[in-house]
C-alpha cells in the first residue's frame, strides 16, 4: 500500500491531463489512518484550478462532510454497495464503519443533500446470485431518482475481477452475471431508467466495451490504473505493508523499490486515443469535457 501526497497526486493528475482527459475520479481506502481528515480537500483544492469534473470513490462520511467536500470541488461521488445482499455482506465486512450496511445504503442520500451534482451506484457483481442484486439495484436506483432528483444518477456494473491477494480467482458460475446477461441487464435498466447515466469500466475487455456504446453507455473510462502511482510511478517510497490495519514497513531491502499493489486486474489496456478511435469508429462522439465549475448558479 501506499498514500500519495498531494504533491504527487497533482502529478499523477498532471500527467493524464496531458493525455486529453478532464474528468478524473479519485480513489482512496476507507481507513482513517492512511485518509485522514482534511487529506481529500487538499488535493481537491490542488487540482480543481484545472480539472474540470472531479469525482470521489472514498469511504461513506457524515453528513456535514458532503457539503465541505463539495465546498472544495467535488462535484461527483461514485459509491457502490458491493452487494446488497444482507447476509452476504454481513460476512465480508466484519469490522469498522463499512460493517454498517445502512450506514452505507445511505450514503447516496446523505452525498445529495450536501450538494453533490453527479451521483453514481452499483453492485459488484459475483458477491451474490446475480439476479438478485439487479433487482436491487434497480429498486435503489428508483428511490433515489424520487428522493435525489436535483443529482444527475448514473450506475456502474463492475464484475468481479482476479485482484490483491487472489488473482486467481474464478468466478462462481452460480453467482456472476454471465455475458449475455451482462448485456440483458444494461438493455433492461436502459429501458427502465431512460435518463441515467451508465459506465462500463475498464475491467471489461475491449470487445464487450465496444458492443456495448450503442446500448445505452454514456461513460468509458480509459487508461485505468487500480494502484496509486500507476501512472507516474510516484509513492514507491512510502509503499508499505498493512497489516489488520497497521502499517508495517518492508524490509530494508525492499525500501523504495516496491510500488503499490493493484487493488484488482484491469481488462481494456487501451490508451485514451485508441478509445476515441473506437467510439469515432462507431459513429459517436467522444465528450472530453461536459462540465466546468463556471456553470454553478448561485
Amino acid at each position: 500500500r501506499t498514500t500519495l501526497t498531494v504533491d504527487e497526486v497533482v502529478q499523477e493528475a498532471r500527467y493524464l491531463y496531458g493525455l486529453g482527459l478532464r474528468s478524473i475520479l479519485l480513489v482512496a481506502g476507507e481507513h482513517p489512518k492512511f485518509v485522514s481528515d482534511g487529506y481529500m480537500q487538499e488535493c481537491l483544492d490542488a487540482l480543481h484550478s484545472f480539472i474540470p469534473s472531479l469525482g470521489l470513490e472514498i469511504g461513506p462520511l457524515p453528513d456535514d462532510r458532503y457539503a465541505e467536500i463539495v465546498h472544495h470541488g467535488a462535484e461527483q461521488l461514485a459509491v457502490y454497495q458491493e452487494t446488497y445482499n444482507r447476509e452476504v455482506y454481513e460476512t465480508l465486512h466484519t469490522a469498522g464503519m463499512k460493517k454498517n450496511f445502512n450506514w452505507r445504503l445511505d450514503c447516496p442520500e446523505r452525498a445529495y443533500q450536501g450538494g453533490f451534482r453527479r451521483i453514481q451506484i452499483g453492485a459488484l457483481f459475483g458477491l451474490s446470485p446475480w439476479r438478485r442484486e439487479a433487482m436491487a439495484l434497480a429498486a435503489h436506483l428508483d428511490y433515489l431518482q424520487k428522493h435525489c432528483w436535483k443529482s444527475a444518477l448514473s450506475v456502474a456494473f463492475p464484475r468481479m475481477r482476479p485482484y490483491a491477494g487472489n488473482y486467481e480467482y474464478e468466478p462462481d458460475p452460480e453467482l456472476m452475471l454471465d455475458d449475455r446477461h451482462f448485456v440483458q441487464l444494461m438493455a433492461a435498466l436502459r429501458i427502465c431508467f431512460p435518463r441515467i447515466g451508465m459506465s462500463v469500466s475498464t475491467r471489461e475487455p475491449e470487445p464487450m466495451r465496444n458492443a456495448l456504446m450503442h446500448l445505452g453507455m454514456t461513460h468509458m473510462s480509459a487508461i485505468a490504473r487500480t494502484e496509486p502511482g500507476g501512472y507516474t510511478g510516484v509513492g514507491t517510497a512510502t509503499a508499505h505493508l498493512t497489516v489488520r490495519g497497521n502499517r508495517v514497513d518492508l524490509p530494508e531491502e525492499k525500501k523504495g523499490r516496491c510500488k503499490a499493489t493493484e487493488q484488482f486486474e484491469i481488462s481494456d489496456q487501451r490508451s485514451p486515443e485508441q478509445v476515441v478511435c473506437a467510439i469515432r469508429g462507431a459513429g459517436l462522439e467522444p465528450v472530453w469535457k461536459d462540465w466546468d465549475s463556471g456553470l454553478d448558479v448561485v
